[in-house]
Parts: C-alpha cells; sequence; structure tokens
C-alpha cells in the first residue's frame, strides 16, 4: 500500500498515451483525418495529458468547465481545477468540423501528429474573462495574456488519445520521469513525504536554501524543473540541468534530492499557477511544494507572497499536495549565512537580496558572482553559457 499522496481526484493516475503497439495503428488512421495545429503551449498540455500529469482530465475542456475553472477553480464535476486547459483552432477549420468528429492534434512548429480528439463542443471565449480572473490582469504585456489573446477564435473540447510525447523522452532521457515512474522512485527510496521544487532557473543560494529547509522536514526534495518553452532571456534547459547537477554534487547529501523534469511551458499566472503546479506534483506523488517569494511570478503584477496567500482560499479537500511555504531568503553578512526574516535579526544593510533576474543581469554583463549569490562550480557553466552567446 502506498504512502504517497493519492493522485488528483482520488483514483489512479489517468496517462492518456496509448499503447505503442496501438500508437502505430493509430498515426495511421490520424494521418487521414482533418489536422488541427497547435501552439507550443497547447502541445505541451497535450504532452502533460499523455504522461497524467493531468490526472484525471480526458481531454481539453469544454465551455461550462472552461468558465468554472476560470471563475471558481472548480469544474463542474466539483473537481478542483485553478487554470483551463483548452485547445483553440481558426474560425474556418473549426467552422468545418463536425461534432462527433475526430481529428488530429498536430505540434504546428514539428508538422508531428501527437494525439486524435473525437471533438465534443466548439464555443468562443471572453477572453478578457480569462485574462481577469486567471492572471488578475488584462494588461497585454503580460506573457499569459499574450498566450490567451493570440489564440484561436473557436475552442474545441473533447476526449484526447495521445500518439506521442515528442522529443522529450529521448532529448531528456534520465531527466524526464512521468508521475507513474516518479512515484516508483519515491517508494523505492522509501520516501512519503517529498517535497517538490519547481524551477524555470539555475538554482542561487536561495533555492539551494529553500530545498535544504525541504530536505530538514522531509523525507526528500524534487527537483522539477520546466523542459516546456520559457520567455525571451531564460537559460536554456541543457544548461540549467547541469548547473543544478553541479550544486546536488556538492552541497547536498547524497540521497536527499532527485532532479527531473517536465515539459509544461510556464503560464506566468503567479498565484494561480502556483496550485497548478501543486495539483500536477500530486500527480508526481509530492506531498508538498515549496512556495517562495513571487512564485511562478513576472514583473510586478503579484504580490510576493500571492502564491502562498491563495492556499488558504481553497475549500476542505480540494488539493492534498500542501504549500511548504518559506519567507524570502537573503544571505546576511553578520550571520555569515542564508537566512530569512524569521531567524535573522540584522538590518538589510546586512542582506544580500539574490533573484535570478539580478543573477542574468551580473552574467550577461560579464560581471562577477559573488559567492553570497551562487556557488561557484554552479557559476563557471552559466559563464561558459553566456560567453557562447557573446561568441
Amino acid at each position: 500500500m502506498s504512502k504517497l499522496v493519492q493522485p488528483h481526484g482520488g483514483g489512479s493516475l489517468k496517462p492518456l498515451l496509448l499503447p505503442e503497439i496501438e500508437r502505430r495503428e493509430e498515426l495511421k488512421r490520424a494521418a487521414t483525418l482533418k489536422k488541427v495545429p497547435m501552439t507550443s503551449r497547447e502541445t505541451s498540455d497535450v504532452i502533460m495529458l499523455a504522461m497524467g500529469a493531468y490526472t484525471p482530465l480526458d481531454g481539453f475542456m469544454g465551455k461550462a468547465d472552461w468558465h468554472g475553472v476560470c471563475a471558481e477553480m472548480k469544474m463542474t464535476s466539483g473537481l478542483f481545477w485553478p487554470i483551463p486547459i483548452t485547445l483553440s483552432a481558426a474560425q474556418n477549420l473549426a467552422d468545418s468540423i463536425k461534432e462527433e468528429e475526430e481529428v488530429a492534434l498536430v505540434d504546428a512548429e514539428t508538422g508531428e501528429i501527437m494525439a486524435i480528439m473525437e471533438v465534443a463542443e466548439k464555443y468562443t471565449i471572453d477572453r478578457d474573462f480569462e485574462n481577469q480572473h486567471v492572471y488578475r490582469t488584462t494588461d497585454k504585456a503580460h506573457p499569459g495574456v499574450q498566450k490567451v489573446n493570440s489564440q484561436e477564435a473557436v475552442n474545441l473540447a473533447g476526449r484526447v488519445r495521445c500518439l506521442s510525447e515528442g522529443e522529450y523522452p529521448e532529448k531528456y532521457k534520465g531527466l524526464y520521469f512521468r508521475p507513474a515512474e516518479s512515484r516508483a522512485m519515491f517508494a523505492e527510496k522509501g520516501w512519503s513525504k517529498v517535497a517538490a521544487f519547481q524551477t524555470r532557473n539555475p538554482m542561487h543560494r536561495s533555492h539551494e536554501h529553500l530545498a535544504k529547509i525541504a530536505v530538514e522536514v522531509c523525507d526528500g526534495v524534487f527537483i522539477h524543473q520546466v523542459l516546456g518553452k520559457l520567455k525571451e532571456g531564460d537559460i536554456p534547459a541543457e544548461t540549467r540541468t547541469k548547473a543544478i547537477d553541479a550544486m546536488i554534487q556538492h552541497y547536498f547529501v547524497p540521497g536527499t534530492v532527485i532532479q527531473a523534469g517536465y515539459p509544461i511551458e510556464m503560464r506566468y499566472a503567479g498565484p494561480r499557477e502556483a496550485l497548478i503546479h501543486a495539483l500536477i506534483r500530486q500527480n508526481f506523488g509530492c506531498s508538498h511544494l515549496i512556495v517562495g517569494r513571487d512564485h511562478a511570478g513576472v514583473g510586478d503584477y503579484y504580490g510576493p507572497f500571492d502564491a502562498q496567500h491563495i492556499f488558504d482560499t481553497l475549500w476542505s479537500g480540494a488539493l492534498e499536495t500542501q504549500a511548504l511555504k518559506i519567507d524570502i531568503t537573503f544571505y546576511c553578512k553578520k550571520c555569515y549565512g542564508m537566512a530569512t526574516a524569521k531567524t535573522c535579526p540584522h538590518g538589510k544593510e546586512d542582506q544580500v537580496n539574490i533573484s535570478g533576474t539580478k543573477q542574468r543581469e551580473m552574467l550577461s554583463k560579464g560581471e562577477p558572482i559573488p559567492p553570497e549569490f551562487s556557488r561557484p562550480e554552479v557559476v563557471a557553466i552559466l559563464q561558459d553559457y553566456y560567453r557562447s552567446l557573446n561568441k
């Protein structure tokens, strides 16, 4: 009997990727169907459905579920879900598709057929309604709002049968684990209390401190990084993985951390995204999600602790995985180490505040990174990457 948290919805994991033998036959059939091109975000959502990370969803949401998720973070079934998972199509293509017709879902960037969907519903949405509820803004400069506003005119809903996980299993071998696989790893290690650390950046000293606090109170930490498309200026996954690996090797007790990645594309939805990150980690078997300052935020759209506070607004039973809430961390020159406002009595003049944005700025300008900011083994890898850009 597993001691890990149950998959979301209380049942079993629900991966939608067909067995390999069925996939070969269905791919032949899919080639004869109408093609619906997908954006990178929609493609990443198909892969999340394929691996079971979006358990218990069986496809893309209809209008009633879309509205309920936006307005109340709740599907018509009563299931907690904080961000809509939708698929859009151009008006002329949508008009040509009949309800109950099967269509092939195609990655627009690679041309690969990713899934077959039986279209149950076609509908239009109020983009401002979604943006205001999910992103708390309709500002066109917000990257999540931009994605919603650039969607095609009509949403298609229906059950999905997945035929591919794209390049991820091969490209990120040793890093790409499905929820069933991470659960098996945790069970093998005897872990029942696992904290997930979400990151799209290489880990600096503040991130390291957060993870080490989690190691103290849990059986282990699952450093779970974004492998999907990022915004311009973010450090790519290949470099980030090397940097995180160097940090784990030199500064963590062996056997306390697992580094992995998953194919989600960031939405930069701040508090709402913290909730879906926790929901997804519940499917991966994690009892906690580390939530520090400005989780999944961008710019100044959200307060530094909004992503922590939103967990307190959930109803009983909405989500099994809990937030491990940790204060803003910094290096204190008088404490000679990492600290938070709860553990350090000294003033701001003694604090070195650390951020991924500031680190990227220093690296891009070729400025030295102080050891209070990031580990030298990590810095060396990042400096090599930035030197390659300058070349």
